[in-house]
């Protein structure tokens, strides 16, 4: 007799939440976010920006071995920048292109379309916070002279092709790079141990950063530190001219809009209409 697909999960101990059950939780999990005192949100948001810039940080010094080849650099490169979601998620923080994903419980009207707009304003600008203080520490405690300086030249290269990003194009790579982000997210919903939830996130987060996707709050973290590094590294990149504040907000613009479009439009809202678009009528 073939076991039905029930029995097999439980005969191979398949022990996580199902797609159903994570989009009940993420949902509840957003109503949680939402009513947060803002002091803990702030200060949960700076932490997410810090989180993210150590990932974006464990990524510039892989990123500096000109002995990888490309493909495994950009591999290497995206496994260790998932420290920051790692952190994100099993520490505990509020990190903004993860927060895309309360829009479930705002069209759910478990929360209001105005609560959603406050948390996220907060969360982003307290991670804004967070990623650009990471990176005035780094700059200044000498990491950059790593490899002999090359280091620092990557780090500055990195910051000025983002500025250098059309806006189209950063349009577009931010919204796959959220969609990613917030499937790791996801996924890390699924997990019941902190083992599963690590596991979870490094392969979309992976993916992520090797196919040079964008991601506003590690851009937080990238382009000021090259800003701050590039009086030291002026031969780090042709595109140098670029790499300014006026540079980091034209980044930072579409880039943050197309993380809104792939993390609250293409996962949080396409599982709402998914798995919970009339639960609250079901359940009735």
């Amino acid at each position: 007799m073939v076991p039905l697909a029930s029995d097999s999960l439980e005969m191979f101990g398949f022990d996580c939440y199902s797609p159903r059950e994570i989009a009940e939780r993420v949902e509840n999990v957003g109503v949680t976010k939402a009513e947060l005192p803002l002091v803990s949100l702030l200060a949960l948001g700076v932490l997410a920006g810090g989180f993210i810039g150590l990932g974006a940080m464990f990524f510039t010094l892989v990123a500096s071995d000109a002995g990888l080849g490309f493909a495994a650099g950009r591999v290497l490169g995206g496994v260790v920048f998932s420290l920051g979601l790692i952190l994100v998620v099993v520490a505990g923080a509020e990190l903004f292109t993860g927060n895309n994903l309360l829009l479930m419980a705002c069209v759910s009207r478990r929360i209001t379309a105005g609560r959603l707009a406050q948390n996220l304003a907060m969360v982003d600008a307290a991670n804004l916070v967070g990623a650009v203080g990471l990176a005035a520490l780094v700059a200044y405690s000498g990491h950059a002279k790593m490899n002999h300086g090359a280091v620092g030249e990557t780090a500055v290269a990195i910051a000025a092709a983002k500025c250098s990003l059309p806006l189209g194009e950063a349009f577009v790579k931010a919204v796959l790079g959220n969609l990613l982000v917030c499937l790791a997210v996801w996924l890390a919903m699924a997990g019941r141990t902190v083992t599963d939830k690590a596991i979870a996130i490094v392969f979309p987060i992976a993916a992520f950063v090797a196919c040079g996707f964008e991601h506003c709050i590690a851009n937080m973290y990238f382009i000021p530190l090259g800003i701050l590094l590039r009086g030291d590294f002026p031969g780090a990149s042709p595109q140098l001219a670029a790499l300014d504040w006026s540079g980091f907000v034209q980044n930072l613009i579409p880039v943050t809009l197309g993380n809104l479009v792939g993390g609250a439009g293409m996962v949080g809202l396409v599982y709402w209409l998914i798995y919970r678009r009339g639960a609250k009528a079901a359940a009735a």
